[in-house]
C-alpha cells in the first residue's frame, strides 16, 4: 500500500564544542544523534527520517544549519506546538529555528545556493577561557594587514586541492567563492571578548574537506612571515602540487547562513 510522505525544512543553530560533528558515530555524542533522541521523544516513536544540509566536523558551530524532515502517513497536525515540544526537549546548546513544508522534489543537499561561513580569530595576546567554543586565539601577532591581502586571493574560481584535506587525484578541486574577505569581528561579542577580534566571511555554494579551516591556516601561516603572498597564489594554480600543513583548530569555524 502506498504510503504518503511529508517533508519539512527544519532550520537550527548549536554551539559544536562538546559535540563530535553532525554524523552519528558509535559511541559518541554528535548532533545528529542528539537531535533524532529528541525527535523521536516528540514524535513519540512515530517513523522519521532526517538528513542535513551540511555535515559539520567536532567543535564545529552553527549560527543557522538546516535539515530535512521526512515523515509518513500524515503530516504534523500542528507545527507551533512541535517547535515549542522541539525545543523544550533538545539540550540547551541546540535550538530549533523555523520549520517550513516542503515538496518532494526539495533536495536539501542540491537545493542550497550557498553557504556562509565565519571563522573567528584574535592575535597577539591569550584570551579569556570562556572564548574557547567559538573564537581561536593566536598568542603571537600577525601581519593582519597582509592577511586581508591574501584572503581575496581566494574570492573566485580556482584550483582548491591544495585547501582539501587528503585529497587524491581523482577528486573534483575547482571550486567558486563568491565572497573571501578577513575583516574585523564586529558580529559576535561578550564581555568577554578581546577588545579586537577578525573574521575569515566565506561564502560558496560547496566546499570541501576543511576547505576553510586549510585557507585559514595559510593565512595564520601569512601573518607569521612564514609564507608569502606568491604561496597563497601559487597553490590555488590548476597543477598546483602545494601541500597545506596547518589545519586552523575547529572551534573558531561557525556555518553563519545557509540559503535555499
Amino acid at each position: 500500500m502506498f504510503q504518503k510522505r511529508y517533508y519539512y525544512l527544519v532550520k537550527f543553530q548549536f554551539l559544536g564544542y562538546r559535540f563530535h560533528g553532525w554524523q552519528k558515530q558509535p559511541n559518541t555524542k554528535t548532533l545528529h544523534l542528539m537531535i533524532d533522541r529528541t525527535l523521536k521523544y516528540v514524535l513519540k516513536d512515530r517513523y522519521f527520517k532526517t538528513l542535513a544540509a551540511s555535515r559539520t566536523d567536532a567543535m564545529v558551530s552553527a549560527q543557522e544549519a538546516a535539515l530535512e524532515l521526512f515523515l509518513r502517513d500524515h503530516p504534523l497536525e500542528d507545527i507551533d506546538q512541535f517547535m515549542v515540544a522541539f525545543n523544550a526537549n533538545l539540550p540547551q546548546d541546540i535550538r530549533a529555528l523555523s520549520i517550513e513544508q516542503v515538496s518532494a522534489d526539495f533536495n536539501i543537499i542540491q537545493d542550497s545556493k550557498f553557504k556562509e561561513y565565519h571563522y573567528l580569530f584574535s592575535e597577539g595576546q591569550k584570551c579569556h577561557p570562556f572564548c574557547a567554543p567559538i573564537l581561536t586565539t593566536v598568542l603571537e601577532p600577525l601581519n593582519i594587514a597582509v592577511m586581508k591581502q591574501g584572503a581575496k586571493y581566494f574570492q573566485g574560481t580556482h584550483n582548491f586541492k591544495s585547501y582539501c584535506y587528503k585529497a587524491t587525484d581523482k577528486g573534483l578541486y575547482e571550486r567558486t567563492l563568491d565572497c573571501c574577505e578577513l575583516i574585523e569581528n564586529t558580529l559576535y561579542k561578550a564581555n568577554f571578548f578581546p577588545g579586537k577580534s577578525y573574521m575569515l566571511r566565506v561564502i560558496g555554494k560547496g566546499y570541501g574537506r576543511h576547505q576553510i579551516r586549510l585557507m585559514m591556516g595559510a593565512l595564520i601561516a601569512l601573518g607569521r612571515g612564514e609564507v608569502d603572498l606568491e604561496f597563497i597564489d601559487e597553490s590555488l594554480r590548476p597543477n598546483s602540487t602545494i601541500k597545506i600543513n596547518f589545519i586552523a583548530p575547529a572551534s573558531g569555524l561557525i556555518l553563519h547562513k545557509i540559503e535555499f
